[in-house]
């Protein structure tokens, strides 16, 4: 749409007011206890931020403010309305949904990972999604099974 019908001042103001939607992922939703929780803050953060700029006065700096809170609670509600509730594992036996895990490598080093939800997976934290493929290739597996991880293998340690 031009510019001339509208009330932004510039093709600029426009385009930092119409953001894409965030994508979807095409996986199911697992989440966590605790993924669910900070969906919802998210969530709440993302609604407070959208009211608290729905009181700026003028339109053109209204609809910047506006256009990031409205696009994350268009996503964390679709995000909540699919999120499917995982309970922890009832056994650490064998990896699962919501298990740590710590595995060594072949150049000695030891990680530990939580396997969680997209949405609350941060590997900086410990934290890596179920879809990742050192997640997938975990999963099901037991303490001392090796498996195969991209181009090295890896060897479970612990099961939390």
């Amino acid at each position: 749409m031009s510019v001339a019908f509208t009330k932004e001042e510039s093709a600029e103001t426009a385009s930092e007011t119409l953001l894409p939607d965030r994508p979807i992922s095409p996986h199911p939703n697992l989440v966590t206890e605790a993924g669910l929780h900070a969906l919802q803050t998210q969530l709440a953060e993302a609604r407070e931020a959208y009211e608290a700029a729905q009181t700026i006065e003028d339109v053109n700096e209204k609809r910047r403010q506006s256009a990031v809170p409205l696009r994350d609670a268009r996503y964390l509600t679709e995000r909540l309305r699919t999120a499917q509730l995982v309970a922890k594992p009832q056994s650490n036996d064998t990896v699962a949904f919501g298990s740590t895990v710590t595995f060594s490598r072949p150049d000695g080093r030891v990680q530990t990972y939580r396997i969680v939800g997209e949405d609350e997976a941060d590997p900086k934290a410990g934290s890596i999604s179920f879809v990742a493929p050192v997640a997938k290739s975990l999963m099901g597996k037991a303490v001392g099974d090796v498996v195969g991880a991209g181009a090295q293998e890896i060897e479970i340690l612990s099961i939390a």
